[in-house]
């Protein structure tokens, strides 16, 4: 199999597996997300590699959730996450929960007792990290190793009936406390949890620990190719230890480096942190880096697999600059959003030569970079809206806007010129008075007057009044995971600014929610899914290109 790009290590092997004819069988991978919490981009690079690979291959994906945690999962979270993977463009074979193999796991966990290879401990779990010691020391055997598989599985059924609390005993599989590899030494298998479970309920009170549910999952589902990120490679070994004990089906492990991303978090448990602490208004705030965050901030599903497919699949662990995910969607948006006019900070001008009644429609190109995307009509008359920076009474040097010694165009309509402005009794300028020039519509312009500013407007007549959600990076600092300071003190206080009073065109009145719009000038937006049709709200996508290390440096 070819294909143009680089292969990276992942497709490698499995070229060379199909080559060696050691894989003769349609490649299967899995997709095996804890239900609690919502998925976040490090997800997004996984959902990606794993049904980019069986795509590529011809093989399929499964979906399964990790449910052996009852404390912290929910099925909220499990809908989160089947909506995230369909919103990437991507559809599961088959929809697997590890509760469904809780029976089997359970009798698994019997053979490795009846083998002499598991055994009930009444260790503490501060007991059971004492003894085993340390990577460079020998671990210390527990006192309650050696009891006879009877006694073992008397211990374990009793387990399950529920007759211990939670922390009494557990169960762990006996291998080797002096191995160098500490997932080795007796790891724990079965714990006690009397909690309800999402979809088993009070069925069971004891749950597999994840090494032991996730290798014997993969083999009961024919995985063949297990994907998980480098931290789990000391566990491999255990991996393959319990498949080899269990004599099933040998599903193989590969490891891949995790995401990381500037000014991000990639940890459900911070992210959860940030929910709980309401500095963000939700899972789904536009600043959060969950897949259901950058979806509702108005990214699109091709701009995540696009960024996805050019951090590419590696061995070795490196940050990304959070600048390559804008520039995805930059990309995209620039070929095909549609141009309209916003303004953010509006003072008005009264064109004072322009007839009291007079109104005027005027043509607006929708996209410049795209020559089939038609245009859309513009109302003028003679009171219109411009942004207040866009006006200078004494500009500074190749200020380029209005003022009274500059004069500036109006897009896709005339040029102005500087009269007058009004001030109040503080002396802020209320509104400006300019004088337009007839002859120098946009195409068709014989004024000959040559100027080197265009800036946007809105009429007065006809703009729409709304809310605008300037969204910023979420932390001042660079690598947040790695900052001695709690996250309330790393977060950028100007990660959200809201404008409640923004004028718009009145095209804009019949925006869609999977919309995407340039505000001229301003960045691209769209639609949040607060608006309705009395109050129209526009989340900032991203701004028209980067400016953050600029404001940084000014700081």
């Amino acid at each position: 199999m070819s294909d143009t790009h680089a292969l990276n290590f992942l497709e490698e092997t499995i070229e060379q597996q199909i080559k060696n004819e050691t894989q003769t069988t349609p490649i299967v991978t899995r997709f095996p997300p804890e239900p609690n919490g919502y998925l976040h981009l490090g997800h997004a690079k996984s959902i990606c590699l794993n049904f980019g690979l069986a795509q590529k291959y011809k093989g399929i994906t499964n979906l399964r959730f990790d449910d052996t945690n009852p404390e912290t999962e929910e099925t909220e979270y499990v809908n989160a996450i089947k909506e995230d993977i369909q919103w990437l463009g991507f559809q599961w074979h088959n929809e697997h929960y590890t509760s469904n193999y809780f029976s089997q796991l359970y009798q698994m966990a019997i053979q490795l007792i009846d083998k002499g290879l598991a055994y009930v401990d009444d260790l503490t779990s501060e007991d059971i990290a004492k003894q085993k010691g340390e990577p460079s020391k020998p671990g210390t055997e527990s006192p309650y190793r050696n009891r006879t598989p009877e006694e073992n599985k008397r211990l374990f059924e009793e387990m399950k009936q529920g007759k211990y609390t939670n922390g009494q005993k557990v169960l762990r599989a006996k291998i080797d406390m002096t191995s160098p590899n500490m997932h080795m030494r007796d790891p724990i298998i079965y714990r006690i949890k009397h909690v309800p479970h999402h979809r088993t309920k009070n069925e069971w009170c004891i749950y597999p620990m994840y090494d032991f549910a996730h290798g014997q999952s993969d083999a009961i589902e024919h995985i063949s190719h297990s994907i998980c990120t480098l931290e789990f490679e000391v566990h491999r070994p255990l991996y393959n230890w319990f498949i080899k004990q269990l004599n099933l089906y040998p599903s193989q492990q590969y490891e891949f480096a995790r995401l990381n991303l500037t000014y991000t978090l990639m940890s459900k448990r911070k992210l959860l942190q940030l929910v709980q602490e309401q500095s963000v208004s939700g899972w789904d705030d536009p600043r959060m880096p969950t897949i259901s965050g950058i979806r509702r901030r108005g990214y699109t599903p091709n701009s995540i697999r696009k960024f996805c497919e050019k951090i590419g699949v590696a061995r070795r662990e490196n940050i990304i600059d959070v600048n390559l995910l804008e520039s995805c969607i930059r990309e995209e948006l620039n070929a095909n959003a549609k141009r309209v006019m916003a303004v953010l900070d509006p003072i008005e001008i009264e064109i004072t030569n322009y007839e009291n009644a007079k109104s005027e429609i005027l043509l607006a190109d929708n996209n410049p970079e795209d020559p089939n995307s038609g245009s859309r009509e513009l109302t003028f008359s003679k009171h219109i809206f411009i942004e207040r920076e866009d006006f200078m009474e004494e500009p500074i040097r190749k200020f380029f806007r209005l003022s009274p010694t500059t004069l500036v165009r109006l897009k896709s309509a005339y040029i102005l010129q500087y009269e007058r402005c009004e001030k109040d009794e503080k002396g802020n300028i209320k509104k400006l008075y300019c004088t337009y020039f007839p002859n120098s519509k946009s195409g068709q312009d014989t004024s000959g007057i040559a100027v080197k500013g265009v800036i946007h407007w809105v009429d007065k007549a006809t703009a729409l009044c709304a809310e605008v959600r300037l969204y910023d990076r979420l932390f001042l600092v660079e690598n947040p995971s790695d900052s001695e300071k709690t996250l309330a003190e790393i977060l950028n206080p100007n990660s959200l600014q809201i404008i409640r009073n923004a004028l718009i065109e009145s095209s804009l009145a019949t925006t869609k929610p999977e919309d995407r719009l340039q505000f001229m000038r301003k960045g691209y937006f769209c639609l949040d899914k607060s608006s309705t049709e009395k109050q129209l709200v526009f989340n900032r996508i991203v701004t028209l290109k980067d400016t953050w290390q600029k404001e940084i440096f000014s700081h």
